[in-house]
């Protein structure tokens, strides 16, 4: 019984690495090879008001420092989790970037 429930266990603790690994969710882009890694946002405020393009997206990726981008829509699901190397763009109801945060 006990060898059972230490293969359960060491069965769920794989599976949960294996969920634990990061993969880029539709609308997000993929992680930037080398260089960057934690995200400064702070030096983005010209970009509020922009249209999101993916020129927008490769400039505050390079500018923020961030490996990783979010575009966020109003009423879209996303996940709570916090990654500091991940550079989330809102978009407002007139798809205009609102505001942009690190996270």
């Amino acid at each position: 019984m006990r060898r059972a429930a230490a293969a359960i266990l060491a069965i769920g603790a794989l599976t949960m690495t294996m969920a634990c690994t990061t993969v880029p969710a539709e609308g997000e882009a993929t992680p930037a090879p080398g260089g960057g890694g934690t995200c400064q946002a702070d030096q983005l405020g010209d970009l509020v008001g922009r249209a999101p393009t993916s020129e927008l997206g490769a400039e505050a990726m390079r500018r923020s420092g961030a490996r990783a981008l979010r575009w966020i829509r109003p009423g879209d699901a996303v996940t709570m989790d916090f990654r500091e190397d991940r550079l989330n763009i809102h978009l407002d109801a007139e798809h205009k970037v609102e505001r942009l945060a690190c996270g």
